[in-house]
């Protein structure tokens, strides 16, 4: 009976994380098809710089990794997972790094994609902190990568960090322009979706889960704070020297 209870959850869990990758695959699609996948079919503003197209790379190759390594899991592949997993950790080496630059040019350089009735140096705040939490989360399931039960739902955590940019960006204006209402709002819609499911399955909860999804969602309303404060101003400020175009 528990052999059997066993590998009815980790099926579960193949589910789950199945249903991460394509609806995380789909949302980037979305999101990205008129300002990049797509761009040739829309009078859209062209590509800032080289830096931008390298940064869409980065983030498209990561979203394919994603996907690899869930269905390389559920095909019982864990052998080529773990491989694989070792070039993940250099391609979000990448992310995080041209993600960074990315996002210091765009606040000094101006970018359609930031919002037209905020500062450019406050809005910094935000990718910024998408980046600081893919380093926390994606940091803490490389650390638990031995243990699986932490390891795949911090990956997760760590994908629907990634969400927000992509929803910004959505072709539905009536839901853009709720903003962070909605490009936050499903971010944790997901996650607490995901740890209430987790948790109900499990039968208790996961608390390495629990912490992620507590730092996730809080970070939320903390990088909206932070980045109204002449601290962050000044900050940002500081951060301009580092624009390499």
């Amino acid at each position: 009976m528990a052999a059997r209870q066993g590998a009815r959850q980790r099926l579960d869990d193949r589910n789950l994380f199945v249903t991460a990758a394509v609806l995380f695959a789909l949302i980037v699609a979305v999101g990205f098809a008129r300002t990049y996948y797509l761009k040739g079919l829309y009078a859209t503003p062209p590509l800032a710089s080289l830096l931008v197209h390298v940064h869409g790379i980065a983030m498209s190759a990561w979203v394919v990794l994603f996907a690899t390594q869930v269905f390389l899991i559920r095909s019982h592949r864990v052998d080529l997972h773990r491989k694989v997993g070792v070039a993940g950790v250099g391609l979000a080496c990448v992310v995080v790094v041209v993600g960074f630059f990315t996002a210091i040019s765009a606040a000094k350089n101006g970018t359609a994609s930031f919002p037209p009735n905020v500062p450019p140096l406050a809005f910094l705040a935000v990718p910024l902190f998408d980046l600081l939490m893919m380093v926390v989360l994606f940091g803490g399931a490389i650390y638990f990568r031995r243990r699986p039960a932490y390891h795949k739902r911090l990956m997760l955590l760590a994908v629907i960090n990634l969400l927000p940019p992509a929803l910004a960006r959505f072709p539905f204006p009536h839901l853009v322009a709720l903003g962070p209402v909605f490009f936050f709002g499903v971010p944790t819609f997901l996650t607490l979706i995901a740890l209430g499911y987790d948790t109900r399955r499990n039968g208790r909860l996961n608390g390495v889960f629990a912490l992620g999804a507590l730092l996730l969602i809080a970070s939320y309303p903390i990088r909206l704070m932070v980045s109204g404060t002449d601290a962050w101003m000044r900050f940002a400020t500081w951060l301009m020297q580092f624009a390499i175009v």
